[in-house]
């Protein structure tokens, strides 16, 4: 267990200041070399996947993603909008024989247009700057430019993210029914509680899972404001504990990954100012947790083989994904 953080600086009426001190004692900025393009998922080696392989046990798998479809969560906010799927090629085309091919043969094809965080998806490194620096301390502008991300792009870490998971459930831990109330702010105390109960330690260069609930919320009471509204997640508090557990990466059920509203007046988004351009780390957002989790309940076995691979779009400073637990 790494020594405890001084505690982190939260200054309701002055998150600037907050961010800033965060953002200096919590930084990366270096520990890998200059032209560092893969951040905390550094921490994710070799031994750490063949301890992850070694997790599986039943052979039980279960897919986190959401499904990517017209329904939902977006609702156009900074022009994200939901999948939108179009048939080039239909049962129709074949059965009329207008498609042009020999003896027979007929076929569908299709076409996605889609932002790349619409639903479950990982935030990239360039996804989030501090005052125009981005991961590393370089220049926003010479990371991410009309041609996409030229230092960090998603497809750089394509191949890294798979290794021990581990699901921290604070839904069931401390909400209701297994669901947190919107506003809830997760704390390092909550994590470490909800790790102790399920007899699981978080160390380096593992993949965290937070399951607060919302989602399965949502499922029950419609998308609502899911999509960017009030929502429980971790707390600014929390940006000494991801540094100091040296995580590879985490994921949470919700949009936004931290509490929402935010700690600060007038802030948007100040734990991933710090954590991804400062700590470096990969942030996962809109997992689909409720099935894992019920089976981690049911026979007590929180960590698990995980696969989340981005896909490989060049230039990209995120990803849809479908990952894969394997208990």
């Amino acid at each position: 267990m790494p020594a405890e953080s001084p505690a982190v600086l939260v200054i309701r009426d002055d998150p600037e200041a907050s961010i800033a001190d965060a953002a200096q004692r919590f930084s990366n900025w270096g520990r890998w070399g200059a032209d560092d393009d893969r951040g905390t998922l550094n921490f994710l080696t070799p031994q750490k996947r063949i301890e992850g392989a070694a997790l599986v046990r039943r052979g039980v798998s279960f897919s986190l993603a959401q499904r990517f479809d017209a329904a939902g969560p977006q609702r156009g906010w900074r022009r994200r909008t939901n999948p939108v799927h179009t048939m080039l090629d239909t049962g129709v085309d074949a059965e009329r024989g207008s498609q042009g091919f020999p003896h027979g043969i007929g076929g569908a094809d299709d076409v996605i247009f889609m932002p790349l965080q619409c639903s479950t998806q990982w935030d990239g490194l360039g996804h989030i700057f501090d005052h125009g620096l981005a991961w590393n301390g370089r220049r926003a502008g010479d990371v991410v430019t009309s041609e996409g991300d030229q230092l960090t792009g998603i497809e750089r870490v394509a191949d890294l993210i798979a290794g021990r998971g581990v699901l921290l459930d604070v839904g069931r831990a401390f909400g209701v029914d297994g669901e947190l109330p919107d506003g809830f702010a997760i704390t390092p105390e909550h994590l470490d509680e909800t790790a102790a109960r399920a007899g699981v330690e978080i160390g380096r260069g593992d993949i965290v899972l937070v399951r607060t609930g919302q989602l399965t919320r949502t499922r029950r009471d419609g998308w609502g404001e899911y999509a960017g509204g009030p929502a429980p997640g971790l707390s600014f508090t929390c940006a000494g504990w991801l540094h100091d557990r040296e995580v590879a990466a985490i994921a949470t059920d919700t949009w936004g990954f931290e509490v929402r509203p935010n700690e600060f007046e007038n802030a948007f988004q100040p734990l991933h100012q710090v954590a991804i351009p400062h700590i470096g780390l990969t942030i996962g957002e809109m997992w689909d947790l409720d099935q894992l989790a019920a089976d981690c309940a049911a026979d007590a076995v929180y960590e698990f083989f995980l696969v989340a691979a981005p896909l490989p779009i060049t230039g990209a400073v995120g990803s849809p994904i479908n990952p894969i637990a394997l208990k």
